[in-house]
This record gives C-alpha cells, sequence and structure tokens, in this order.
C-alpha cells in the first residue's frame, strides 16, 4: 500500500471516530451547568455556607437552568461541537466538545460576572 492511501485510511478513521465520539448536547450542558453553579456560588461568596448550599437547592438551579437555557447554545459539526453564550448581541465561544470529552473555556467566568452585575444594577 503507498503511503498515500495509508494517510487517507487513517484520515478517514480518525474523521470517523470524530464522528462517533462526538460529546451529545445533553453531555455538553450537563458540564456548563456544573460550570455555572460553580461561578454562582463564587459570585454569592458568604460566610455561611450552609446558607448559601441551602439557597442553592432552592434558586441556585432554577437561575442555573435558565441562564444556560436561555443564553447558550450548542452547534454540532458532527465533527466537534461549539457551545456559544449570546450576550448584549455577541456570540463569544465558550466551550466545545470532540472525542467525548468536553471543554469549557474560562471565558464564562467573566460573560457569567458581567451577566451578574447586570442582575444586580437592575
Amino acid at each position: 500500500m503507498s503511503k498515500t492511501r495509508i494517510f487517507a485510511l487513517l484520515g478517514i478513521v480518525i474523521m470517523l471516530t470524530a464522528v462517533f465520539t462526538n460529546p451529545s448536547k445533553e453531555k455538553i450542558n450537563d458540564k456548563l451547568t456544573l460550570k455555572a453553579k460553580e461561578i454562582l456560588k463564587n459570585q454569592l461568596d458568604y460566610k455561611h455556607k450552609d446558607a448559601v448550599d441551602f439557597g442553592m437547592m432552592l434558586f441556585g438551579d432554577q437561575v442555573v437552568k435558565e441562564f444556560v437555557n436561555n443564553y447558550t447554545h450548542t452547534d454540532n459539526y458532527y465533527l466537534f461541537s461549539l457551545t456559544k453564550i449570546n450576550w448584549n448581541s455577541e456570540e463569544v465561544v465558550i466551550g466545545g466538545g470532540a472525542f467525548g470529552q468536553v471543554w469549557i473555556s474560562d471565558k464564562i467566568d467573566e460573560k457569567a460576572g458581567m451577566l451578574m452585575d447586570a442582575l444586580k444594577n437592575q
């Protein structure tokens, strides 16, 4: 077999692997939800952690789900996925997924901070 044919077959195998192991939207949203909960807990940095945990149990999950459903969306490109956040008519890539893995960028921290500031000022 020639080198060209080997490289072509290897490329096809890699692309098929990427297609079949591309993480689902639910998996990406689960990872994004965990990151958003972590950010919300950091934003609500109070002395009494029990009160914060109780508040998160009551209201935090709803706020996080609303944030994930209303401000983020995932684009599936078959070989990989990109998660974007919409804020002030601006789309910023905050994460991605490929080969069964999900990565969330640190850009979500600054965008979440801007969102929390906007919510506090209302």
